[in-house]
């Protein structure tokens, strides 16, 4: 009987262990990215998942899309889940800085 309570105590700290590392955040990130999307408004820039930049023009909520002006008179629809992240260019030139300065340090 041990052995079996031995057992199951291992399997509960390894499952806990998995949801600690890989559901809890998962979770917080679609979390995240929730509250991103129900807080998006009209005229923030945006970068989709393909990369692209552009303007919301408008959201059409009931059916979860979004127009985005990638460029003057270019407009294109999109599902909100596409919608990455806020166009901060402070912020994506640091991490391409810090991309950059990793690439070049001596290894060890």
């Amino acid at each position: 009987m041990q052995e079996f309570a031995l057992l199951a105590f291992i399997m509960a700290l390894a499952l806990g262990a998995y949801w600690a590392m890989v559901i809890f955040p998962k979770q917080r990130a679609f979390e995240k990215r929730q509250r991103y999307i129900q807080n998006l408004s009209i005229g923030s820039e945006v970068i989709t998942y393909g990369g692209i930049i552009g303007k919301i023009i408008s959201i059409e909520t009931d059916e979860g899309i979004a127009h985005v002006e990638i460029a003057n008179g270019v407009t294109i629809r999109l599902v909100t889940a596409a919608l990455v992240q806020p166009y901060d260019p402070e912020t994506l030139k640091r991490d391409m800085r810090i991309k950059t300065d990793e690439e070049h340090l001596p290894e060890h």
